[in-house]
């Protein structure tokens, strides 16, 4: 992987990090831990992961991105708009009355986003759904479709203690979808405290695969882990649909990095940095 690329995507992220503490300080409501541990994700995706076009967000041959976790979208605006898909001028309208950048993201009120986000637990299942049909559509249609679509999920692992987030797991591992990628948001927090003492969820690597799912584990703010991990995604979906499987990649971030002020303190899951902090 050449340094330049990685370079790249670690100069956008500054950006995108630096935009997020702005936005959701004019804005005064929010959530900033899990928005800045994300950053890198988001930046990995739209810049280099993603096979999207932001000047035709509805292109067919796109691949789609679920978030589940939609209170993380100040990160996904503000990459979006580095992307973009709409000014970086409207990024301050984050959480006004009328605004198209709502709190949780809406997909009919801004462009390239593909479902509404607001109740956790339920990305997942809107993702097997997309992956399930599509591929279904590629078997009956084999000498007109072309160019695979692939369908990532990022999601929290806090929310990963919601029932339905496994049956998803189950039916994508029966199903044998290789065309989706899940990317588990390990931070370790959630608004209660720590994943750990709320509802462990651990050992995750194992109960994953026992699910018939391929599993990774990276440094969710190494760049060159996340691509790799999900070039080993995509490989898998090559293989027959016998040997092929959905895969999750474990990312562990970092809540709040980049700022130490707010660094793995769960109790900034939900609040905003005021104008003096």
């Amino acid at each position: 992987m050449e340094n330049k690329t990685i370079d790249k995507l670690k100069n956008v992220s500054t950006l995108v990090m630096t935009e997020v503490v702005e936005m959701l300080k004019e804005a005064g409501s929010g959530h900033i831990a899990g928005s800045l541990g994300m950053v890198d994700i988001f930046v990995a995706m739209y810049f280099n992961i993603l096979k999207h076009d932001a000047s035709n967000p509805d292109w067919d041959e796109r691949d789609r991105l679920v978030l589940s976790h939609g209170h993380t979208c100040p990160a996904l605006y503000v990459t979006m708009a580095e992307a973009g898909y709409f000014p970086k001028s409207k990024l301050r309208e984050l959480r006004k009355f009328g605004s198209v950048l709502q709190g949780h993201p809406h997909r009919e009120w801004l462009k390239g986003i593909e479902t509404s986000s607001g109740p956790l637990g339920s990305g997942l299942s809107q993702a097997v759904g997309m992956a399930l049909a599509d591929r279904i559509n590629y078997f009956s249609d084999l000498e007109s479709k072309k160019n695979k679509k692939f369908f990532y999920c990022l999601m929290s692992d806090g929310e990963m203690q919601e029932g339905q987030v496994w049956e998803a797991l189950m039916l994508a591992g029966k199903e044998k979808l290789g065309n989706l990628v899940v990317i588990i948001d390990r931070n370790n927090i959630q608004i209660s405290g720590e994943v750990k003492q709320v509802m462990p969820l651990e050992p995750l690597h194992e109960k994953l695969e026992s699910f018939n799912w391929q599993v990774l584990e990276i440094d969710g703010h190494d760049f060159k882990q996340i691509l790799e991990a999900v070039e080993i995604a995509k490989k898998i979906a090559l293989l027959p649909f016998s040997e092929t499987r959905p895969t999750v990649i474990i990312a562990h971030t970092i809540p709040g990095k980049g700022f130490p002020e707010f660094e793995n303190d769960y109790h900034w899951h939900g609040k905003v940095p005021t104008k003096d902090k």
